[in-house]
This record gives structure tokens, sequence and C-alpha cells, in this order.
């Protein structure tokens, strides 16, 4: 008996890794390469825009572009985006101590020659780059700017900055990562020593990107039944904040797809109850969380993605053999 069950413990195992292999590089090829090619096109025409023009109105659209593509990538939180610790310069949120108002606040005051000095900006501090310091320049009253000011070269720098780090992480996915994941299981692949590793790597960005969306993009705000936290929703001075949460589904519900070829059908009614639930909701920056009714629509949304998690842990790690993993997103 002992012998049959090592007997089809390995058959098991020998037909998971060709499946397992298959859906890493169909991951590669069909959701994460498109989704960093669009998220350099839109950062580099929001740097174009910028440089042509810095007043802020006309950087609106470009910039919630960018915004856009970001999120169909920003659950990948390894490797590429780990590198220089771009994922936190590029998305500096959440920002428990208000640092991004004020270190942009400093190098207005004094007038930080590093704007001019690409090398020497990437150097600044995380807080003062990015799109959420896009947001508070382009957003925020206080912030308010003249064309020719050093404000307009600081949106300048950091458009600029914003299309370098979109530029090094689709080159780096090209160059070193995709290769490094599709070769997983290679007598020299000593990153990834079988197939099932890296296929891990994107199960767990896909029940760690759920998780930030529900707990940190909807269980910030909400706060607590006696403290709701409205002004902690992500990205409220542009207004993108549930926006946000159903960009977020859209890109985990493409991930999910592309792990495995077989059909999902548990998980593709999971997340059209939640992506329906966050497209009923008239609330754009969960304003409602201070009120009883809204704030209760809020909490069922947050429930929705919850299940839904557990529907995939249910359908797609168990049929992969795949349990969640570290993310660099559990350290935060």
């Amino acid at each position: 008996m002992r012998h049959l069950f090592y007997a089809a413990l390995g058959a098991g195992l020998t037909l998971l890794a060709p499946m397992a292999r298959a859906g890493t590089e169909t991951a590669i090829r069909d959701h994460v390469l498109p989704g960093a090619a669009r998220f350099t096109e839109a950062s580099t025409a929001l740097s174009n825009a910028a440089a042509a023009d810095c007043a802020a109105p006309g950087l609106h659209a470009p910039w919630n572009a960018a915004f856009d593509a970001w999120l169909g990538i920003s659950h990948l939180r390894f490797g590429p985006l780990e590198t220089d610790g771009r994922v936190n310069a590029i998305a500096f949120w959440p920002d428990t101590r208000g640092f991004t108002p004020r270190q942009l606040t400093g190098l207005i005051g004094d007038e930080d020659p590093s704007v001019q000095a690409p090398e020497e900006f990437a150097h600044v501090s995380v807080a003062a780059r990015g799109l959420f310091a896009l947001e508070a320049m382009l957003y925020d009253p206080t912030f308010a700017y003249e064309t020719g000011s050093y404000s307009c070269a600081l949106v300048q720098r950091l458009s600029a900055d914003l299309a370098r780090m979109a530029e090094g992480i689709e080159a780096d996915w090209q160059d070193r990562q995709a290769p490094l994941m599709e070769s997983a299981g290679e007598p020299w692949n000593n990153f990834y020593l079988s197939a099932d590793e890296a296929l891990q790597v994107f199960y767990t960005s896909l029940l760690s990107g759920l998780e930030f969306t529900a707990d940190q993009r909807l269980g910030r705000p909400l706060g607590t039944f006696d403290r709701p936290r409205p002004l902690r929703a992500e990205a409220r001075r542009s207004g993108r904040s549930l926006q946000n949460v159903e960009l977020s589904l859209i890109a985990l519900r493409d991930l999910a797809r592309h792990l495995t070829d077989q059909p999902i059908p548990l998980t593709e009614a999971a997340f059209d109850t939640a992506l329906t639930e966050a497209e009923d909701l008239d609330d754009p920056v969960f304003a409602g969380v201070d009120d009883p009714t809204g704030r209760l629509k809020i909490e069922i949304l947050q429930q929705r993605i919850q299940s839904l998690r557990q529907t995939i842990e249910g359908e797609i790690g168990e049929a992969l053999g795949l349990t969640e993993g570290f993310n660099s997103a559990d350290g935060d």
C-alpha cells in the first residue's frame, strides 16, 4: 500500500509540474508583460505631457491613465517591483503619518536642486515620489503652482522619474525576471528550484492583492463603526478610491484566469459578484463610511472580496496544490 501511495503521489507531482510551468508562462506572456508595457506607455505619456506643459489641469487625464495602468501590475510585489524599492517609490500608500505632504513641502521650501538631476532625485524619499506625490501636487490646493515655478519643475521631475521606473520594470521583466521564472526547476536555476515555486509567487500575489484591497483600500476608510476614517481612503484627493478597487479586481481576475487552463467557474462568479457590488456603489471616495447605510454597502463589498479570496483558495489553490506564501506586503 505504501508503494502505491508514493507512486500515486509521484504521478500527481509529475502532472502538476507541466501545469505549473504552463501557468507561469501564460501569466508572464499574457498578463505581466502587456501590463508592464501599458504602464511604461502611460507613464511616458504623462512625462511628455508634463514636459510640454506642467499646468495641473492638463495633467489630470494622463496622470489618471498612468494610475490606471499601474493597477494592472501593482499586485506583482516581487522581482522588478522590489528592485530599488520601486513599489514604494511608485505608490507610497498607505501613508500612515502624512509623510508625502511633509516631504513635498520640504523640497519646495528648500527648492531642492535634485529636481534638476535625475540620478540624485532617485534617492529622494519615496514619500515625495511617484503617483501619490503627483496626486498631491496636481489636486491639493495647498500645492497649487504656476508655470515656471520650482513646483512646476518638481512635477516634471516626478513625472519623468515615474516613467524611468516604469521603463526599468518592463526591461527587468523582459530581460531577467521572465527568463528566470520560465526556467524554474532547471538544474542551473538556483532561485526557483521547481516550476511550482514560480507559480506559487503568482498565486501569492493574487491572494495578497485581494487582501490589500479588502484590508487597506476598504479597511482603512472603514475604520471602526464608532470611528470611521473617510479621509484615509486611497487617492481621495483625485476622487478615485472606488475606481482603484474596481481596477485592482479586474487586474486580479485577469491574473487568476492565466494561472490555470482549467475552468474556474466559482472564481469567475465570485469576481463577478464583487465587481457588481463595486459598480453599484455610488461612493467614489467612500465618504459613506460615516453613514450607517453607506457603511453597510462598503462592508458588503469588503466581505465579497474576502469571500472571493476563500473561493480562489478552494478552487485554484487546491487544483494546483498551492498555498499562499510570503509576500513583501506582509512586512509593511
